[in-house]
């Protein structure tokens, strides 16, 4: 049977949505190609590229009814986009930018302005117009954060000085993306008037929009999030949050501007609030499948036929791309000072286009449709330089003692930038104290008289006001998520301390605690003998409470009657009997 001939069975005959059966393709593809990915140590960024290219150009998408110009590609592609956004705006840290202004504003103006420049003279040397001209010189200037930031985790090397350099630019790409979105109207001649007014409408809508944002998150968004956290319901919570995106993104649109705009004023909102590490423990968890739903949708717009024909081409923009960046950022950094190991990692990181190249484009789409092989050309560049990422962060260390043994070395130039930026990533060999209860401020406590640093994790919001005002290091957050043991600092910590006796939660975390910190001391309470056994068998130190309040109760009804027969020891071994 010929395949255009399933299409009834395949979508009308069974009632299957297009996008729904387009959306289980796309994830089940999407599990076999990231399993080939990780044995190859490559980017699984890459890979969801991969499957958007696949499904596109094998006219699978015939069996759920979709063809090569259907909506629901694009539908996909602006649920995508709008994710996205939403997990920009909540990790989007004004205290990060604080400390790294420097970086910031110095390295990501300079790196952003010097390739826009180049990119600029290219374009109008090939002839391009300059509404699209512009749009792709800053799409080229932008790079992949999402693949430069796990590629160092991976690497193990998040506090490098390289790591810090391409946060801090990486910040400022993130500010220059939703800036440039505001002016795209502008750029296309949409709004009325002459080109300043309406950069100048753009921009002071925009900003005012987002002023709000910040001020509803402050002022008027944290009491709501107060009296969802008291009702202690996990369901109602998150609700709260999509609910929260959704209204902010709507409200974006209907002020024409955007909803990727207001999916990201709407994580503004949400980071604002004491609740922000919660928030982030919920969401991030689902950030790997925004980001795939993204790349995916992308990968559904290549067309591999385009490709081959101009497969030269798209080698040559891969080179000049990687080329032109590269040399660009490590003269940044050379300018800043940073030292060369470090210098060398952050060109590598940065080297690349990235997501926010493609959010551009697609926004820029709305306006006027871009030339077709000028669009193929940089789609294909940014899923092959995105790939290969990681393979130069990889090999940034040899070339840098190479270079180092060849005497090019930089003076090490010590900057409190390079700090941790926020209190709870400052602590180091601290204690992690699950629980605020009376057992949980009395070990608090103790640590603090002894100059031991803590972190308390509580999921009372009351008292993480308190303790956040009082100045102690404290998350809203659940000790069994492992976003927020990361966001705890768990892999530095000396021991953690489980100081309610709920065995079930203790035991959900173990897993992810030992994952991070094989290492770690645990201690944990238990009420009963079968749970003391089951910690024990988890290597944890427990602390039985029938046994504790056996001993406390033998010792004081002796005590009562002014009894000395029965030493500390004989109580012990009755106790222990038991």
């Amino acid at each position: 049977m010929p395949l255009i001939d399933l299409l009834p069975l395949a979508s009308g005959g069974t009632g299957i949505t297009p996008f729904f059966g387009m959306l289980a393709m796309v994830l089940v593809l999407a599990v076999f190609v990231s399993l080939a990915l990780v044995k190859l140590r490559q980017s699984l960024l890459v890979g969801y590229f991969l499957c958007g290219i696949l499904i596109a150009n094998s006219g699978v998408l015939v069996l759920v009814g979709i063809g090569p110009e259907d909506p629901t590609i694009a539908n996909l592609g602006e649920l995508g986009v709008i994710l996205l956004m939403f997990t920009l705006g909540l990790e989007f840290s004004l205290e990060e930018f604080r400390h790294l202004w420097r970086q910031a504003i110095f390295g990501g103006g300079l790196q952003v302005a010097l390739t826009t420049i180049v990119a600029v003279v290219i374009s109008r040397w090939t002839g391009l117009p300059w509404p699209e001209t512009i749009v792709l010189s800053v799409a080229v200037s932008l790079s992949s954060t999402a693949v430069a930031m796990k590629s160092f985790q991976e690497l193990g090397q998040p506090s490098n000085p390289g790591a810090r350099f391409s946060l801090g630019v990486a910040l400022f790409q993130d500010l220059a993306v939703i800036l440039f979105i505001l002016l795209l109207p502008a750029i296309y001649g949409r709004d009325s008037g002459s080109t300043v007014g309406q950069i100048a409408w753009a921009m002071g809508k925009g900003v005012l929009f987002l002023g709000a944002a910040i001020l509803l998150g402050r002022y008027g968004n944290t009491p709501l999030l107060h009296a969802v956290a008291r009702t202690r319901s996990r369901e109602l919570f998150t609700l709260t949050i999509i609910g929260t995106c959704a209204a902010v993104a709507l409200a974006g649109e209907a002020l024409q501007l955007s909803l990727a705009l207001g999916a990201f004023a709407a994580g503004l909102v949400l980071s604002e609030s004491i609740y922000s590490h919660r928030i982030m423990a919920d969401i991030l968890p689902f950030k790997d499948l925004f980001l795939t739903i993204f790349f995916v949708s992308v990968g559904l717009m290549i067309d591999l036929n385009a490709l081959a024909a101009h497969w030269v081409f798209v080698l040559l923009g891969t080179a000049l791309i990687i080329a032109v960046k590269g040399g660009i950022i490590f003269g940044v950094t050379k300018i800043l000072k940073v030292p060369l190991r470090p210098a060398i990692l952050a060109t590598a990181s940065l080297a690349s286009t990235g997501e926010f190249s493609l959010v551009l484009l697609k926004k820029a789409d709305t306006f006027r449709d871009f030339d077709p092989a000028i669009e193929q050309l940089l789609l294909a560049c940014t899923a092959v330089t995105m790939g290969l990422v990681p393979t130069l962060m990889r090999g940034a260390a040899p070339f840098g003692r190479l270079l180092e043994s060849k005497g090019m070395k930089s003076p090490v130039r010590p900057s409190p930038d390079t700090a941790p930026t926020a209190a709870v990533r400052k602590i180091n060999d601290h204690a992690i104290i699950c629980g605020y209860g009376p057992v949980g401020q009395s070990l608090n406590e103790a640590m603090r008289r002894c100059d031991i640093p803590t972190l308390v994790m509580e999921l009372n919001s009351d008292t993480v006001r308190e303790l956040k005002s009082a100045g102690q290091p404290v998350l809203f957050a659940d000790a069994a998520h492992p976003e927020a043991l990361d966001l705890a600092g768990i892999e530095r910590a000396r021991f953690v301390a489980f100081t309610f006796p709920a065995v079930p939660i203790t035991l959900a975390a173990l897993p992810l605690i030992r994952e991070k910190n094989p290492g770690i001391l645990v201690f944990a309470r238990a009420k009963f003998q079968t749970e003391v056994e089951q910690l024990r068998a988890h290597d944890v130190q427990v602390i039985h409470d029938e046994r504790e309040s056996s001993i406390a109760m033998i010792e004081n009804a002796m005590g009562a009657y002014q009894r000395a027969d029965l030493s500390h020891e004989d109580v012990l071994t009755i106790v222990d009997r038991k």
